[in-house]
């Protein structure tokens, strides 16, 4: 065997256990999905009664009848299918940590101790920020839209024309996962911000010069992603500016500490170069 040969061979080997070991992360990602996924299938409807207690609160709000709610759908396969969409977003939540979890299991043993010591918080922060902005979207952007829409209703003895709001189920999940993705997703930007600003592509002074280019942006993001009217739009484009100022001074922290940590280093090296001149 040539030299050559033996060297393709050597390296042939770790690029097969990263192989088999990414194929045994991705089995058990995609097993946690399935789980889930059956799960909120099978309690889909029940899930689907859950989503629908903002647009009751909504309805209160708007004096109506709180306990008739009706929603529709206009295709026999309709619900059937929202449920289908229903579970798999679902169990994309219910499994992001198991899935969070086999990627850091891949990726863990290629960083140094000190790495992943950093990596760590942020993985845990992450869900939990996305599920922050769930919780926003849930107990109170989505009840003020749906007043929103609401107040159009033309109902009542006094008008002749009766204009009622009857959604179908397949737009009113479409509008809730919207919400909550969009939301989720902008909860991000500290986490973002902060690991780039860790990794020296960001820094506080930046983010801070682009404060105005960053606020016209969160309005054009919310009207990208959200439901054309200005409550949602607006509900999304203050949160967002909020975290970008939260994004900022998390990147001035972690700038501190580096810094700290520079000092503490130089410090520790003039003291061993006396200690060595003594």
């Amino acid at each position: 065997m040539s030299a050559e040969d033996d060297e393709i061979d050597k390296s042939s080997a770790p690029l097969l256990d990263h192989l088999i070991e990414l194929r045994s992360r991705l089995i058990w990602a995609i097993a946690g999905f399935f789980v889930a996924f059956l799960v909120c299938f099978f309690f889909a409807k029940q899930i689907f009664n859950l989503l629908v207690i903002p647009f009751q609160w909504a309805t209160a709000w708007a004096g109506l009848d709180s306990d008739k709610v009706d929603l529709i759908y206009t295709a026999p396969q309709e619900f059937f299918f929202t449920q289908i969409k229903l579970a798999m977003f679902g169990g994309l939540v219910i499994a992001f940590p198991v899935i969070a979890t086999q990627v850091y299991k891949f990726v863990a043993p290629g960083l140094y101790r000190n790495e992943r010591r950093a990596f760590l918080p942020f993985l845990v922060a992450s869900p939990i920020l996305f599920l922050i902005g769930g919780a926003l979207v849930y107990f109170f952007f989505t009840p003020m839209v749906m007043w929103f829409f609401l107040s159009m209703q033309q109902v009542g003895p006094d008008n002749e024309i009766q204009i009622s709001l009857l959604p179908r189920v397949s737009e009113y999940l479409g509008l809730i996962m919207t919400l909550i993705l969009s939301f989720g997703l902008v909860f991000q930007l500290p986490v973002v911000t902060t690991l780039m600003a860790r990794v020296g592509l960001l820094t506080s002074a930046s983010l801070a010069d682009k404060r105005k280019y960053a606020i016209v942006g969160a309005f054009v993001v919310a009207a990208v992603l959200t439901p054309p009217d200005p409550v949602s739009q607006i509900g999304l484009a203050l949160p967002t500016i909020l975290l970008y100022e939260i994004a900022i001074w998390a990147a001035r922290m972690v700038e501190r500490k580096r810094e700290q940590a520079k000092a503490e280093a130089e410090s520790g090296e003039a003291a061993a170069e006396a200690g060595t001149e003594a």
